[in-house]
């Protein structure tokens, strides 16, 4: 495996990590502080260290769009599946066009 292929590894897993620290978020608006802010530090701790070892050979705007791509899908689709928030049809588009974009952008890098 080339660092190349490592290094988009380690953006991937950023972004899984960018999904730990939402969900810290979460958890602390609904009332458990000490097991929020642990998730809250975890996860944008390791990923932010993540991307930064990403963007050593992918572009910083590609590695910075898919990194919030892959967060912004986790998020919405945690925020359906874990807490029932909103699965309309258009909200599911454009869920859809994050996730086109994002392999757009790998795809073209």
């Amino acid at each position: 495996m080339d660092i190349t292929t490592l290094h988009w590894l380690a953006l991937l897993a950023s972004g899984c990590f960018e999904i730990v620290g939402v969900a810290g978020f979460d958890r602390i608006n609904r009332g458990r502080l000490g097991s929020g802010l642990l998730l809250l530090a975890g996860g944008f701790g390791c990923s932010l260290s993540l991307l930064s070892i990403a963007m050593r050979s992918i572009d910083m705007g590609v590695a910075y769009a898919v990194f919030t791509g892959i967060g912004t899908l986790g998020s919405t689709l945690m925020g359906m599946l874990v807490w029932g928030e909103s699965r309309r049809p258009l909200r599911l588009a454009f869920v859809g066009m994050i996730v086109a974009a994002v392999v757009g952008l790998k795809l073209l890098a």
